[in-house]
């Protein structure tokens, strides 16, 4: 179980003073063959709330589906966003009741409500806050640059500059991880706001990465 859910993925998810940035790369593999280059890792499930995956595909993509339901009905029946330490609770209860036949998944979810928040959802449930988190194969090389170069000080043009950085890292070192980069900002002026393919790739050549 263990060896799977360290397999094919980098995400990434962080916390400034008024936002939350999230990031993927984009290749999904099967053991050492890369199945998909441009594989989906990313989602809005609300309007202020985003998730990443890795793990079993099919499992991830069905809890994106269970969580984006969960939530529309929730805004529509109390006519507010359902509070993001709530989203991650939820999604948490979920994996808890099939931890004997779990989701094989490693999950983040990140969003803003009165603050910003992140939170790390491993297979059996757990829920864990942090300022910032990383799950997949290539965590390790995130969290080495997360570590040295993170400040919740930082402006949110330079947060998203840095988890590009730190999934290019992982790019590099861990074969499972590849492809371009998706990153969303998260604001409670503008909400869930994915940004274009085109300025991730202008700030990876900005900053001298390899593409």
């Amino acid at each position: 179980m263990n060896q799977t859910l360290e397999t094919g993925t980098t995400t990434v998810g962080i916390t400034l003073k008024d936002a939350v940035i999230m990031a993927t790369e984009r290749r999904v593999t099967m053991e050492n063959f890369i199945m998909h280059k441009n594989g989906k890792k990313l989602f809005q499930i609300d309007t202020y709330t985003g998730m990443t995956i890795a793990g079993l595909v099919g499992d991830a993509q069905v809890l994106v589906r269970y969580m984006k339901a969960e939530l529309e009905l929730y805004r529509l029946q109390r006519r507010v966003n359902m509070p993001v330490e709530a989203v991650a609770t939820l999604l948490s209860n979920m994996l808890n009741q099939v931890k004997y036949m779990p989701y094989m998944v490693q999950l983040l979810v990140g969003g803003i409500d009165t603050a910003p928040h992140v939170f790390s959802i491993d297979a059996a449930g757990g829920s864990v806050e942090d300022i910032y988190a990383s799950t997949g194969s290539g965590s390790p090389f995130v969290y080495g640059v997360l570590e040295s170069q993170y400040s919740e000080k930082m402006t949110v043009d330079e947060g998203v500059d840095l988890v590009i950085k730190a999934i290019s890292a992982a790019k590099q070192r861990d074969s499972a991880s590849g492809g371009m980069i998706d990153v969303a900002v998260i604001t409670k002026k503008d909400g869930y706001v994915q940004l274009p393919t085109e300025q991730i790739e202008s700030r990876i050549r900005k900053l001298g990465l390899i593409l």
